[in-house]
């Protein structure tokens, strides 16, 4: 439990150091917010800083921050020490610059702060990529927790001929059309409190029982990361395997942790569906000065979600109440809540798990018809105006949840599909911060954002070049495809962003 602790203390010391460095970097000041300048009663609404960071929290940590981590931790534990460390210098910056130059530029969205600081070709690509990615964390965020509602709560099958499951989707369905159409204080300012209570206990509760219980949990220095029930130094050279029970059912392939655990583990470290979300806030923030805490430590805080639910699954692993297997992370949430927090409370933790999803759908839903609406110049005051842009899209996410359930494989290459292009949709974000900082005087901060979007470069080529959804590449082949995408992402951003800044001093 060392490794685990070490791991809270990186996590929070670091913070409170990096996000520091950053606010120095960006220099927010008093200047007016667009909540005020473009106010409109439906996007544009000043809210109170507590309420942004609650609802900023809730929109970016979806099943990601659980269901990664539950299978990340599979790997050992040192998922305790990267976890910390890249939510820190990676998925906390990336999440405060976005939302804090969107909120400068008058609370732009994302497709807009792509179309400013890069190119027509790339603002295209990112279009139509972003498009796909919010359809899919949609219909991603309907499932999961559909399914965990269906299973863990009601006690259904969640099968496709559930009656049942099909109720709870259409419920879930019905929320987030609300959510997507009304405007934001109504529905989702006035909800999200309750939400974030449940979210809450479900976190603080896990955490306290995994030391009140003495979860036996591995230290990054054992050697070999070997329990009673389960060898992740094994797994650690693995990929996932067959759906068995146990280390014999995953096939050792050679030390793959890079990209695969950092692909598996998306959310808790970096996801660029966040982008996305700290867009949104930016059109309700009061003040400038609230950056930090509305988008850098609500990041933080989903990291500390993720290190608790790793540690979690690390505990019912080693205790051997719940079977070793990857593609059944939704069952081990159950056996945590239920064994550290008892029928009632482990419901209400349950309870919590479903809000995190939810949370996430209604906004990237919400997220997509502004993006659809400012890309086509679509005016969107009246109710019926943001219905006619709602339905089609959740025409097409219903089209891709069906598909997803008929088909037994379905699930899970949506999912793969999701994690991966959750990562890459990183690159783009991280080369507007790159050019913004070059644009205003801030070239010698540009490593800032180019570590973690060198390394995630290096993530996202490698895993696509070699994965079964990708190009099925040889290991050696797709490390040398990471390589070389690696070298021309940071060579090709550097080079950009000083012609860019050459351009602004003329």
């Amino acid at each position: 439990m060392v490794t685990f602790i070490i791991g809270l203390v990186i996590l929070f010391v670091g913070a409170a150091l990096y996000s520091k460095l950053c606010e120095h970097v960006f220099g927010p000041d008093d200047r007016q917010t667009p909540a005020y300048y473009k106010g409109d009663g439906v996007d544009y609404v000043p809210m109170r800083g507590w309420k942004n960071s609650l609802i900023n929290l809730l929109n970016i940590a979806g099943t990601g921050p659980i269901l990664g981590p539950i299978q990340g931790i599979l790997f050992g534990p040192i998922a305790f020490i990267t976890i910390p460390i890249g939510n820190v210098i990676g998925g906390a910056m990336h999440d405060y610059f976005c939302g804090m130059i969107c909120l400068r530029d008058g609370g732009t969205q994302m497709p807009d702060m792509i179309k400013k600081y890069s190119n027509k070709g790339i603002y295209a690509v990112y279009n139509v990529f972003l498009c796909l990615l919010l359809l899919l964390v949609g219909a991603v965020f309907v499932y999961t927790p559909g399914d965990i509602a269906a299973t863990q709560v009601f006690g259904r099958t969640g099968a496709i001929d559930d009656w049942a499951t099909w109720v709870i989707y259409g419920v879930i369905f019905l929320y987030y059309l609300i959510a997507t159409v009304f405007p934001i204080d109504a529905i989702i300012g006035r909800i999200y409190p309750i939400f974030g209570a449940i979210l809450l206990f479900s976190a603080v509760g896990v955490f306290v029982g995994i030391f009140a219980h003495q979860y036996p949990l591995l230290e990054v220095w054992d050697t070999p990361w070997v329990s009673d029930t389960f060898n992740y130094s094994d797994y650690f050279g693995t990929v996932f395997g067959n759906g068995g029970t146990g280390g014999e059912a995953y096939k050792a392939v050679g030390g793959h942790f890079l990209p695969v655990f950092f692909v598996t583990v998306a959310c808790g470290i970096l996801s660029g569906f966040h982008s996305t979300q700290t867009a949104i806030i930016s059109r309700t923030m009061k003040s400038e000065r609230q950056g930090s805490y509305t988008f850098y430590w609500m990041m933080i805080l989903e990291g500390f979600i993720a290190m608790v639910w790793a540690a979690g699954a690390m505990g019912v692993y080693n205790l051997g109440l719940q079977p070793v297997d990857a593609s059944k992370a939704t069952a081990a949430v159950g056996v945590v809540c239920k064994d550290i927090l008892g029928g009632i409370g482990g419901t209400i933790a349950i309870l919590g798990v479903i809000v995190l999803p939810v949370t996430s759908g209604d906004t990237a839903l919400r997220s997509l018809r502004m993006s659809l609406a400012d890309t086509f110049h679509l005016e969107q005051k009246s109710n019926g105006k943001r219905m006619m842009l709602a339905v089609p899209v959740f025409i097409l996410v219903a089209a891709i949840i069906v598909w997803a359930k008929m088909d037994i494989n379905g699930f899970n290459t949506l999912w793969r599909y999701f994690a991966w292009s959750n990562q890459t949709l990183s690159l783009f974000a991280f080369l507007c911060i790159t050019v913004w900082m070059f644009e205003n005087g801030k070239a010698q901060w540009c490593w800032i954002p180019l570590i973690p979007g060198a390394f995630y470069s290096f993530i996202c080529s490698s895993y696509i070049a070699n994965a079964s959804i990708g190009f099925h590449l040889p290991w050696n082949i797709a490390y040398i495809v990471g390589v070389c995408f690696m070298v021309f992402y940071v060579a090709a951003l550097v080079v950009y962003g000083k012609k860019r800044a050459a351009r602004v001093l003329k």
